[in-house]
């Protein structure tokens, strides 16, 4: 398939007003086309449809070309239906808000009561159906998103192997990175950021534990929210981490994942959204520079030089902060993740999958001892490239009442007090801090597993602190972002620097597709 005839391809048989393959529309675009009856909810979802049949062929098992992106798992055949009804409320005066009548996609570990089964992309829980939505599902649905698909992932977000290759799953197979087919897409909210930048749909979700919103979206050249510990919940999500898990937006501008963050949470962020239009409007602010954090390349550090002197020409103070999570609290951070994976993925199991009304005539796995032998009966396709060694070793742990666990728990909150952003934006009365998100994206390789140069995304993990990241620049033809994190609750501000930031440097270009 070469690229000239897929650009064709996308283009065929849209209707007048909805946006080509060159075009990518935001929030505002859609609901001022909605508002002028040049373009429907439903309209929009055939686009969507047309170019996901084009460019992703969802599901390991279609049967489709080796260039296909593989973002989506699967597809909500109710989508359309739903669209139209909000095609009729709209008709009828009635919009709900600014996600009436979009298309939005979830990663594959958020349930939805509806066709579309909640697997983390695990052949164990293959056709599993969630019985109710969870909480951040019903306050999109009430807000008057459409929910489109469900996206690959990163297998058990990224807990299974020691060696995986980020975007893979036994589900879905691997996901591919946009930009360039043979690097990777990072991962675990592989496919949430692929299908964005891709233009497979308006907005998504993802979720992160440590790095799994922010890695993805900056290697895919989008926008990524990781908010604060408990901002959005977590309820109705398969889990690694009741510490640190979290569910956040993915878009193509940051202006459009803060929409999208609001119906998630509840939150009201007009204040910020509205804009500050001054020619410095980060006068007054001081920003920590991590700049041994964005030491990657010599190509990425170039970007940072040009991201630092945009944020000081839009009027920041930059200081220079030497801060970085030591060797100790990493492996710390690990043996939390274990104890608490053991805990939730239990406790999800019991609730969500033994309320089905047919599990007793199921397969599906109840502990996870279950999943590890599942796994282990069905190597040939559950585990063709990598083993299970992070599940083998979480099944290994005690309860949570444990000492090991508790001492690195204290450990990784003893840090952040006295090492972390919380240490470091009060010593230095800093905003937030801004550093590097990413290394250019690897090349995907199934024998080794990712080739992951480093990131910055513990940090804001270990103190369940918001973490943005948008786009700064480019390596080639591979997308850097920008990150920006501060305290627990500091959204605002990092909005406002990064939105700021975005109208500022304006470094988001659409995909080439290179190697198609």
């Amino acid at each position: 398939m070469n690229r000239k005839r897929l650009s064709r391809r996308c283009g065929q048989g849209l209707e007048p007003g909805i946006p080509d393959t060159c075009e990518e529309y935001t929030l505002r675009d859609f609901q001022r086309e909605f508002g002028a009856g040049r373009l429907s909810s439903a309209q929009l979802v055939d686009y969507y449809l047309g170019r996901i049949a084009v460019l992703d062929c969802p599901g390991a098992g279609s049967d489709c070309e080796g260039q296909a992106l593989r973002s989506l798992l699967y597809l909500n055949p109710e989508a359309r239906s739903i669209a139209e009804e909000r095609d009729r409320e709209r008709r009828a005066g009635i919009v709900r808000g600014p996600l009436h009548g979009i298309p939005v996609v979830l990663k594959a570990n958020i349930n939805t009561a509806d066709q579309m089964p909640t697997t983390a992309g695990s052949q164990a829980l293959h056709g599993f159906l969630a019985p109710e939505d969870a909480p951040l599902v019903a306050k999109l649905r009430e807000a008057g998103a459409v929910i489109l698909g469900k996206a690959n992932l990163s297998e058990w977000a990224n807990f299974r192997s020691t060696h995986s290759s980020s975007g893979w799953s036994s589900e879905g197979g691997q996901t591919k990175n946009p930009y360039v087919l043979e690097r990777n897409p990072s991962g675990s909210s592989s496919g949430s950021a692929v299908a964005v930048s891709a233009n497979l749909c308006a907005l998504s979700v993802g979720t992160e534990t440590d790095g799994s919103i922010i890695s993805p979206a900056s290697i895919n050249g989008i926008a990524g929210i990781k908010p604060t510990g408990g901002l959005v919940s977590a309820e109705g999500i398969i889990p690694i981490s009741f510490t640190q898990d979290t569910a956040g937006p993915m878009a193509r501008t940051l202006e459009d994942a803060i929409v999208l963050l609001e119906a998630m949470s509840g939150r009201d962020y007009s204040g910020v959204l509205g804009g500050n239009l001054a020619a410095r409007p980060l006068e007054g602010m001081r920003l920590g520079y991590a700049e041994k954090l964005s030491r990657f390349l010599p190509q990425v550090e170039d970007i940072m030089k040009k991201s630092i002197a945009a944020l000081e020409n839009l009027g920041a103070e930059i200081v220079p902060v030497d801060i970085e999570p030591d060797e100790e609290v990493q492996k710390a951070e690990y043996q939390v993740l274990l104890y608490e994976f053991k805990y939730g993925i239990e406790q999800y199991l019991a609730r969500y999958v033994a309320a089905r009304a047919d599990s007793a005539s199921t397969p599906w796995p109840r502990t996870l001892r279950d999943i590890i032998a599942f796994n282990t009966a069905h190597a040939d396709t559950a585990m063709p490239h990598f083993a299970q060694e992070i599940l083998i070793e979480a099944a290994g742990k005690g309860s949570l009442e444990e000492p090991e666990y508790k001492n690195a728990l204290a450990l990784c909150r003893a840090f952040e007090k006295e090492k972390g952003i919380s240490a470091f934006t009060a010593k230095y009365r800093l905003d937030a801090i801004v550093a590097a998100s990413n290394s250019p994206a690897w090349k995907t390789d199934h024998v080794l597993g990712d080739h992951y140069v480093g990131g910055n995304t513990s940090l804001a993990a270990i103190a369940a602190a918001p973490h943005i990241t948008v786009p700064a620049g480019f390596v080639g033809e591979l997308p850097i972002g920008l990150s920006v994190f501060g305290v627990p609750h500091s959204e605002e501000v990092l909005f406002r620097i990064g939105l700021a930031f975005e109208r500022a440097v304006k470094a988001r270009k659409a995909p080439c597709y290179k190697g198609v």
